[in-house]
């Protein structure tokens, strides 16, 4: 018998009218609020409570809303892809519609879909491909700041990098006040991030002096200043000069849908360019801070990654920058961040909310359902990977890839929703990570307590302290 069958607070699965629920917790869950599973602002205790509890399907109520949560590959895919026209972004990511407004991440179809089509040529393989040398050039910049024998927040030192790596790629610019301006409000709002979520009827009340809400209130106003200002000066370019600029923020500007012809509004363009600019900074950056970490813990996998840098571009004088066409040979590096995405997947959740009655199996679920899925419980299950907390690279060799079931591994999500960004950042994680390879090796210094925090991102909740060494040090440094 398992444990919810003997425990009055969980029941199993039962028929409520023309529903049936899957198992769950009997009391909402505000009941449970004692529990060391359940803490404001934290859900992934809540989450890894429910499969180890439930298994693959559970359900609780929060104020009358029923919230299913789902850890079954088939199901996932039910919900991503073959159901997805019965289900619309739920509400904890629909409340970024605050900052983001209709941008891919919030927006809904029919905007989704032709947001998506308008914005597909900027990130086509051939455009991304021609990112390469400025995401180099920025990953020796950084490196070249680090000295042999120094202590450094390998967190910190990632946000940097990536923040110029997206002032280059999205602004065609080098890191100036205006796009420390966009981090600092992103920041700022991120911050306000479970507040936000949490505030009722927020939409309803930013016009009321509440000190949150203020703070929100003038941070999007400071942000959007400096945006609109991106904006309205690729507005003043010619047609064949804003052709000329290869930046995304100047390609949204010149998108034109297939279908009409028309182009994106500046509020349009506005939303997406703060879309990818949160997706393009903060997630890369967090996955690369990650796989150091995770190469400080494990020699045997960064010996072979360091020979393979060592390899493909060579040490000493004979030491090259790397360029798209390495890309390719980097695989080891490759499965390196694979498997550190496995274990803290930057998107860590996603959720959907139900427009109609939902059939998952055996299962009946009624209309306005929440479903969430996690990528961080799905990437560390017992049921689908072999010691599941184990750093392994060697599970995204092609051969295991061919063999794994979909949305067992889903760091960029799936389906139609799936992130658009998500060729670039395997291109700017595998190319840093081979650039500052070329030069350095982290050591871990157990300085803070290593634990993720969950915010939009899987972030470090303190810092990672890295010692900076010599990676070859039997080799002159060019």
């Amino acid at each position: 018998m398992r444990d919810f069958e003997r425990d009055y607070d969980y029941v199993p699965a039962r028929v409520e009218g023309e529903w049936r629920l899957p198992p769950g917790l009997r009391r909402a869950l505000p009941f449970y609020f004692r529990r060391k599973w359940v803490s404001f602002g934290e859900p992934i205790p809540l989450f890894e409570h429910l499969y180890k509890t439930f298994g693959r399907i559970a359900h609780y109520r929060f104020m009358g809303t029923t919230i299913v949560f789902v850890n079954d590959p088939e199901w996932i895919n039910e919900i991503l892809v073959a159901q997805a026209g019965s289900f619309v972004r739920e509400r904890t990511l629909k409340r970024m519609k605050i900052l983001l407004g209709e941008g891919l991440i919030t927006s809904d179809d029919p905007i989704h879909m032709r947001q998506r089509r308008i914005a597909a040529p900027a990130f086509h393989r051939q455009r991304i491909a021609g990112y390469a040398e400025q995401i180099v050039e920025n990953a020796v910049a950084a490196r070249d700041t680090w000295s042999e024998g120094a202590e450094i927040d390998i967190a910190d030192e990632m946000m940097h990098l990536s923040l110029h790596v997206v002032a280059r790629t999205l602004f065609d610019s080098e890191v100036t006040v205006e796009v420390l301006s966009v981090r600092d409000e992103v920041n700022t709002i991120m911050g306000l991030y479970n507040f936000l979520v949490a505030f009722p009827k927020l939409e309803s009340v930013l016009h009321l002096p509440i000190p949150g809400v203020v703070q929100f209130r003038r941070a999007r106003a400071r942000l959007d200043q400096v945006v609109n200002a991106m904006i309205a000066s690729r507005r003043r370019l010619s047609r064949e000069e804003l052709e000329q600029k290869k930046d995304l923020a100047s390609m949204l500007v010149a998108a034109k849908d297939e279908g009409d012809g028309s182009g994106m509004t500046d509020t349009q363009v506005r939303d997406e360019i703060l879309t990818i600019f949160l997706a393009g900074y903060e997630t890369v950056a967090n996955a690369m801070a990650w796989t150091w970490y995770l190469l400080s813990q494990n020699a045997e996998c960064a010996d072979k990654m360091y020979a393979e840098v060592g390899e493909v571009l060579g040490t000493g004088d004979a030491a090259r920058r790397a360029t798209m066409e390495d890309y390719g040979r980097l695989r080891y590096t490759e499965m390196v961040f694979a498997e550190a995405m496995r274990l803290y997947p930057p998107a860590w959740a996603m959720g959907r909310r139900s427009t109609k009655p939902v059939e998952l199996g055996e299962y009946r679920l009624p209309t306005g359902s929440h479903f969430f899925i996690s990528q961080y419980v799905m990437h560390r299950s017992a049921e689908f990977w072999d010691e599941p907390l184990e750093f392994r690279p060697e599970r995204h060799t092609a051969e295991a890839k061919a063999v794994r079931a979909r949305f067992v591994y889903f760091p960029f999500g799936g389906g139609g929703r799936q992130c658009i960004g998500e060729g670039f950042a395997w291109m700017e994680g595998v190319l840093s990570l081979a650039t500052i390879a070329q030069k350095w090796r982290l050591r871990f210094v157990p300085r803070y307590p290593v634990e993720a925090q969950a915010k939009i991102t899987l972030r470090p909740k303190w810092p990672l302290m890295m010692r900076v060494e010599e990676a070859f040090p039997q080799s002159s440094r060019s």
